[in-house]
Protein backbone atom coordinates (compact mmCIF):
# COMPACT_ATOMS: atom_id res chain seq x y z
CA UNK A 1 0.00 0.00 0.00
CA UNK A 2 1.31 3.46 -0.92
CA UNK A 3 2.17 6.09 1.67
CA UNK A 4 -0.70 8.22 0.40
CA UNK A 5 -3.19 5.40 1.01
CA UNK A 6 -1.76 4.76 4.49
CA UNK A 7 -2.25 8.43 5.35
CA UNK A 8 -5.83 8.38 4.04
CA UNK A 9 -6.62 5.21 6.00
CA UNK A 10 -5.14 6.69 9.17
CA UNK A 11 -7.29 9.79 8.77
CA UNK A 12 -10.43 7.67 8.43
CA UNK A 13 -9.57 5.61 11.52
CA UNK A 14 -8.87 8.75 13.54
CA UNK A 15 -12.21 10.20 12.53
CA UNK A 16 -13.98 6.99 13.56
CA UNK A 17 -12.19 6.57 16.88
CA UNK A 18 -11.86 10.24 17.76
CA UNK A 19 -9.44 11.85 20.16
CA UNK A 20 -9.43 10.90 23.84
CA UNK A 21 -12.15 12.73 25.75
CA UNK A 22 -11.21 15.02 28.60
CA UNK A 23 -12.47 14.05 32.02
CA UNK A 24 -15.79 15.62 32.95
CA UNK A 25 -15.73 18.05 35.86
CA UNK A 26 -18.71 17.90 38.20
CA UNK A 27 -19.97 21.31 39.25
CA UNK A 28 -21.67 21.93 42.57
CA UNK A 29 -23.89 24.57 44.03
CA UNK A 30 -24.52 24.72 47.76
CA UNK A 31 -27.14 24.83 50.46
CA UNK A 32 -26.47 26.70 53.71
CA UNK A 33 -27.12 24.37 56.64
CA UNK A 34 -26.15 26.77 59.42
CA UNK A 35 -24.59 30.21 59.84
CA UNK A 36 -22.16 30.90 62.68
CA UNK A 37 -20.58 34.18 63.82
CA UNK A 38 -17.05 34.93 62.66
CA UNK A 39 -14.73 37.72 63.81
CA UNK A 40 -14.87 40.41 61.07
CA UNK A 41 -11.40 41.54 62.16
CA UNK A 42 -9.93 38.12 61.33
CA UNK A 43 -8.04 38.22 58.02
CA UNK A 44 -8.44 34.48 57.58
CA UNK A 45 -5.52 32.64 55.99
CA UNK A 46 -5.82 29.13 57.44
CA UNK A 47 -8.65 27.14 59.00
CA UNK A 48 -9.32 23.63 60.27
CA UNK A 49 -11.73 21.88 62.62
CA UNK A 50 -10.68 19.52 65.40
CA UNK A 51 -12.35 18.16 68.53
CA UNK A 52 -15.22 20.62 68.53
CA UNK A 53 -13.21 23.77 67.82
CA UNK A 54 -12.02 25.76 64.85
CA UNK A 55 -8.35 26.62 64.59
CA UNK A 56 -7.65 29.74 62.56
CA UNK A 57 -4.60 31.58 61.29
CA UNK A 58 -4.93 35.28 60.49
CA UNK A 59 -2.69 37.38 58.26
CA UNK A 60 -1.33 40.91 57.74
CA UNK A 61 1.87 42.18 59.30
CA UNK A 62 1.22 43.29 62.86
CA UNK A 63 -2.15 41.52 62.99
CA UNK A 64 -1.20 37.89 62.34
CA UNK A 65 -2.16 35.26 64.92
CA UNK A 66 -3.15 31.67 65.53
CA UNK A 67 -6.45 31.11 67.31
CA UNK A 68 -8.60 28.42 68.86
CA UNK A 69 -12.21 29.48 68.29
CA UNK A 70 -15.61 28.37 69.55
CA UNK A 71 -17.65 27.23 66.57
CA UNK A 72 -21.03 28.27 67.97
CA UNK A 73 -20.14 31.65 69.44
CA UNK A 74 -17.17 32.64 67.29
CA UNK A 75 -15.34 33.70 70.45
CA UNK A 76 -11.58 33.21 70.73
CA UNK A 77 -10.66 30.59 73.34
CA UNK A 78 -6.88 30.85 72.92
CA UNK A 79 -4.71 33.13 70.82
CA UNK A 80 -1.05 33.73 70.09
CA UNK A 81 0.16 36.75 68.13
CA UNK A 82 2.86 36.38 65.51
CA UNK A 83 5.89 38.66 65.48
CA UNK A 84 4.93 41.77 63.42
CA UNK A 85 7.69 40.93 60.94
CA UNK A 86 5.66 37.98 59.71
CA UNK A 87 2.48 37.67 57.64
CA UNK A 88 0.72 34.55 58.92
CA UNK A 89 -0.59 31.99 56.45
CA UNK A 90 -1.89 28.39 56.49
CA UNK A 91 -2.01 26.06 59.49
CA UNK A 92 -2.44 22.35 60.09
CA UNK A 93 -2.32 19.96 63.04
CA UNK A 94 -0.16 16.85 63.15
CA UNK A 95 -0.31 14.88 66.38
CA UNK A 96 0.18 17.31 69.25
CA UNK A 97 1.75 19.99 67.04
CA UNK A 98 0.29 22.94 65.17
CA UNK A 99 2.28 24.00 62.10
CA UNK A 100 2.03 27.47 60.55
CA UNK A 101 3.36 29.03 57.34
CA UNK A 102 4.27 32.65 56.67
CA UNK A 103 3.75 34.34 53.34
CA UNK A 104 7.05 35.63 51.97
CA UNK A 105 9.53 35.08 54.80
CA UNK A 106 10.40 31.48 53.93
CA UNK A 107 9.88 30.54 57.58
CA UNK A 108 7.32 28.34 59.28
CA UNK A 109 6.59 27.83 62.96
CA UNK A 110 5.73 24.83 65.11
CA UNK A 111 3.63 25.13 68.29
CA UNK A 112 2.19 22.86 70.92
CA UNK A 113 -1.40 22.35 69.82
CA UNK A 114 -2.84 22.46 73.34
CA UNK A 115 -1.02 25.54 74.64
CA UNK A 116 0.29 27.36 71.52
CA UNK A 117 3.72 27.31 73.09
CA UNK A 118 6.45 27.80 70.47
CA UNK A 119 8.41 24.61 69.80
CA UNK A 120 10.46 25.26 66.67
CA UNK A 121 10.89 26.72 63.20
CA UNK A 122 11.51 25.39 59.70
CA UNK A 123 12.40 26.91 56.34
CA UNK A 124 11.18 26.52 52.77
CA UNK A 125 11.81 28.16 49.42
CA UNK A 126 9.24 30.43 47.81
CA UNK A 127 5.98 31.61 49.32
CA UNK A 128 3.78 29.87 51.87
CA UNK A 129 0.01 29.94 51.27
CA UNK A 130 -1.87 27.05 52.86
CA UNK A 131 -1.58 23.69 54.60
CA UNK A 132 -3.67 20.57 55.06
CA UNK A 133 -2.94 16.86 55.53
CA UNK A 134 -3.80 13.34 54.53
CA UNK A 135 -2.83 10.25 56.52
CA UNK A 136 0.79 10.33 55.40
CA UNK A 137 1.78 13.84 54.31
CA UNK A 138 1.33 17.50 55.01
CA UNK A 139 0.21 19.24 51.82
CA UNK A 140 1.25 22.82 51.08
CA UNK A 141 0.21 25.39 48.47
CA UNK A 142 2.44 28.27 47.41
CA UNK A 143 0.42 30.22 44.81
CA UNK A 144 1.70 28.11 41.91
CA UNK A 145 -0.02 25.10 40.27
CA UNK A 146 2.07 22.79 42.46
CA UNK A 147 1.06 21.17 45.76
CA UNK A 148 4.12 20.31 47.83
CA UNK A 149 4.26 17.14 49.92
CA UNK A 150 6.03 17.63 53.24
CA UNK A 151 7.39 15.00 55.60
CA UNK A 152 5.38 15.47 58.84
CA UNK A 153 8.43 14.70 60.99
CA UNK A 154 10.99 16.97 59.32
CA UNK A 155 8.64 19.38 57.45
CA UNK A 156 10.95 19.06 54.45
CA UNK A 157 9.60 18.69 50.92
CA UNK A 158 9.49 15.12 49.59
CA UNK A 159 7.57 15.63 46.35
CA UNK A 160 5.11 17.70 44.34
CA UNK A 161 1.82 17.24 42.50
CA UNK A 162 0.98 19.50 39.56
CA UNK A 163 -2.65 20.63 39.56
CA UNK A 164 -4.34 20.91 36.17
CA UNK A 165 -7.81 21.62 34.86
CA UNK A 166 -8.32 19.63 31.66
CA UNK A 167 -4.57 19.48 31.28
CA UNK A 168 -3.97 23.20 31.84
CA UNK A 169 -1.95 24.17 34.97
CA UNK A 170 -4.10 25.88 37.61
CA UNK A 171 -2.41 28.52 39.77
CA UNK A 172 -3.56 30.61 42.78
CA UNK A 173 -4.47 27.55 44.83
CA UNK A 174 -5.01 29.02 48.26
CA UNK A 175 -6.66 27.60 51.38
CA UNK A 176 -6.64 23.78 51.39
CA UNK A 177 -8.68 21.04 53.05
CA UNK A 178 -8.68 17.25 52.76
CA UNK A 179 -12.24 15.94 52.37
CA UNK A 180 -13.06 12.27 51.80
CA UNK A 181 -10.00 11.49 49.71
CA UNK A 182 -10.12 14.69 47.66
CA UNK A 183 -8.07 17.84 48.06
CA UNK A 184 -10.18 20.98 48.18
CA UNK A 185 -8.59 24.32 47.29
CA UNK A 186 -10.14 27.71 46.96
CA UNK A 187 -8.91 29.76 44.01
CA UNK A 188 -7.69 33.11 45.29
CA UNK A 189 -9.87 36.13 44.42
CA UNK A 190 -12.73 33.92 43.18
CA UNK A 191 -15.87 32.29 44.57
CA UNK A 192 -14.66 28.88 43.41
CA UNK A 193 -13.38 25.87 45.34
CA UNK A 194 -11.96 23.04 43.25
CA UNK A 195 -11.87 19.34 44.08
CA UNK A 196 -8.55 17.77 43.09
CA UNK A 197 -7.67 14.12 42.55
CA UNK A 198 -4.51 13.95 44.71
CA UNK A 199 -3.00 11.12 42.67
CA UNK A 200 -3.19 12.81 39.26
CA UNK A 201 -3.52 16.44 40.25
CA UNK A 202 -6.49 16.80 37.89
CA UNK A 203 -9.46 18.94 38.91
CA UNK A 204 -12.51 16.68 39.12
CA UNK A 205 -15.03 19.06 40.65
CA UNK A 206 -15.79 22.75 41.06
CA UNK A 207 -17.91 24.35 43.80
CA UNK A 208 -19.49 27.72 42.96
CA UNK A 209 -20.07 29.74 46.14
CA UNK A 210 -21.32 32.88 44.40
CA UNK A 211 -23.81 34.72 46.60
CA UNK A 212 -22.81 32.98 49.81
CA UNK A 213 -22.09 36.26 51.59
CA UNK A 214 -24.01 39.48 51.11
CA UNK A 215 -21.17 41.74 49.88
CA UNK A 216 -22.66 44.75 51.68
CA UNK A 217 -21.68 43.06 54.94
CA UNK A 218 -17.97 42.84 54.07
CA UNK A 219 -15.83 45.23 56.08
CA UNK A 220 -13.52 46.74 53.47
CA UNK A 221 -13.21 45.48 49.93
CA UNK A 222 -11.14 43.61 47.38
CA UNK A 223 -9.05 41.62 49.85
CA UNK A 224 -12.06 40.37 51.81
CA UNK A 225 -12.51 37.27 49.70
CA UNK A 226 -13.41 33.64 50.23
CA UNK A 227 -10.54 32.00 52.13
CA UNK A 228 -11.21 29.37 54.73
CA UNK A 229 -12.27 25.72 54.45
CA UNK A 230 -12.68 23.33 57.37
CA UNK A 231 -14.12 19.82 57.56
CA UNK A 232 -15.59 17.87 60.46
CA UNK A 233 -15.02 14.29 59.27
CA UNK A 234 -16.89 12.67 62.16
CA UNK A 235 -20.15 14.49 61.38
CA UNK A 236 -19.50 15.16 57.68
CA UNK A 237 -19.77 18.92 58.04
CA UNK A 238 -18.10 21.37 55.64
CA UNK A 239 -17.42 24.94 56.78
CA UNK A 240 -16.33 27.95 54.71
CA UNK A 241 -15.60 31.59 55.45
CA UNK A 242 -13.50 34.47 54.15
CA UNK A 243 -11.12 37.23 55.13
CA UNK A 244 -12.89 39.70 57.45
CA UNK A 245 -16.21 37.96 56.90
CA UNK A 246 -18.72 38.37 59.74
CA UNK A 247 -20.06 34.84 59.21
CA UNK A 248 -18.85 31.27 58.85
CA UNK A 249 -21.13 28.93 56.93
CA UNK A 250 -21.80 25.22 57.21
CA UNK A 251 -22.77 24.16 53.70
CA UNK A 252 -23.99 21.06 51.92
CA UNK A 253 -22.89 20.55 48.31
CA UNK A 254 -25.57 20.25 45.63
CA UNK A 255 -24.42 18.51 42.41
CA UNK A 256 -25.35 20.50 39.32
CA UNK A 257 -23.87 18.99 36.17
CA UNK A 258 -20.73 17.64 34.55
CA UNK A 259 -18.82 20.25 32.55
CA UNK A 260 -16.14 19.75 29.87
Amino acid sequence: MSNRKWIALAAVLLALVGTPAQSAITTFGYRVVHTYPHDPQAFTEGLFYQDGYLYESTGLNGRSSIRKVSLRSGSVVRQRALDPRYFGEGIVAWGDRLIQLTWQSGEGFVYDLATFRAEGQFRYAGEGWALTRDDHHILMSDGTPFIRLLDPATLQETGRVKVTRNGVPLANLNELEWVRGRLLANIWQTNTIVQIDPASGEVVGEIDLTGLLDRTRVRSGSEDVLNGIAYDARHDRLFVTGKNWPSLFEIRLVPMKAAP
